[in-house]
């Protein structure tokens, strides 16, 4: 099978969306297919990046309909109006993923909105949590993402010597506040558990000085940003703190944190509760009360947390990136029988 996916971003430093398509591309490759990505983003080529797929970027309008023609199957991860027109002209079989909300940040919709929900009417449509899957205004199947399993599994019983970590980009949307503000809260009930925080990002400076008014200083250990080694670092905790204040699409920072063996506490809108599934508690979004009362139950209750943590495994197992890329060839396969 020949298959075309279209990812709008793969840069050299891959990450989020672009690690989907990545982890996707090399499954599809490994099963025995042939596959070609299609980016707007610059960059390495396949040769340089040392990958068994090809990739072409800032194709013409042109090049692409000739790629789709020369394709079996033609999949967008991310829904894109630039390369979706061209590709649904050559009347091929059309997979979309939905990767995030179809609307603005206030929940209205705009009129790229609008075009993107028209379109997806002509699509196979694929959601990554019934979250997403129940804002389409289409019929869609729910797939969640797959993650970098070997990273973090490996190390799942390492022992924990630290308490709590929180790893995601320093912006307002992922509510590191919140849990210094739950941080605080714990400090008045008599708890300072150790805390590492992973990332950076335009917060650092408002995240340092909340820790100063808090008097954090003792217990907080900003990181950075990690690149490699991150599973080394998550697994010497045992709980991973997912305090986002937005409604996330997903969450694979939750699969791996159980992978490493952590227990969850995470916002409850959106995909987190699915990403986290039976490993984790979850309060409401930017309820720093609620999630203090969570992170002391799993600080002073070892036999709670370790219930959460002994049901990741099972639970893990449907995200695994072969599990996830069996699921895309068997639609693939059902797609083209039609």
């Amino acid at each position: 099978m020949r298959i075309l996916l279209c990812s709008h971003w793969f840069a050299p430093s891959i990450g989020g969306v672009e690690t989907v398509s990545k982890i996707l591309a090399e499954e599809f490759t490994r099963a025995g297919h042939v596959v070609t990505i299609v980016t707007s983003t610059s960059g390495p080529s396949a040769s340089e990046m040392q990958v068994a797929y090809e990739i072409v970027r800032n194709p013409s309008g042109r090049a692409l309909s000739h790629l789709a023609k020369h394709s079996d199957v033609l999949m967008q991860n991310m829904i894109s109006l630039r390369t979706l027109m061209p590709l649904l002209l050559t009347r091929k079989p059309m997979l979309v993923t939905h990767q995030s909300w179809m609307r603005r940040n206030d929940g209205t919709l705009g009129t790229e909105n609008h075009l993107k929900r028209l379109a997806s009417r002509f699509c196979h449509n694929i959601a990554i949590s019934q979250s997403i899957a129940d804002s389409l205004p289409v019929k869609s199947e729910v797939i969640g993402n797959p993650f970098e399993f070997a990273e973090f599994a490996p190390l799942r019983e390492r022992p924990k010597n630290r308490d709590i970590v929180f790893m995601g980009r320093l912006v307002s949307d992922k509510g590191c506040d919140v849990l210094l503000v739950a941080l605080a809260e714990l400090k008045t009930r008599g708890f300072t558990p150790s805390v590492t925080i992973i990332g950076d990002g335009p917060e650092m400076p408002k995240l340092r000085a909340l820790v100063e008014q808090f008097e954090l200083g003792s217990q907080v250990e900003f990181k950075g940003a990690v690149r490699e080694g991150r599973g080394e670092l998550v697994a010497q905790h045992r709980i991973m703190a997912i305090p986002s204040v937005w409604a996330e699409p997903f969450g694979i920072v939750a699969l791996e944190g159980i992978a490493s063996g952590c227990a969850i506490v995470a916002s409850n809108q959106g995909g987190l509760p699915e990403a986290g599934g039976p490993a984790g508690l979850y309060f409401p979004n930017r309820d720093a009360k609620v999630m203090a009362a969570h992170l002391e139950t799993l600080l002073t209750n070892d036999a709670k947390r370790k219930r959460l943590v002994d049901a990741g495994p099972a639970h893990l197992e449907r995200f695994q990136s072969s599990a996830v890329a069996a699921r895309y060839l068997a639609l693939f396969e059902q797609l083209l029988r039609k």
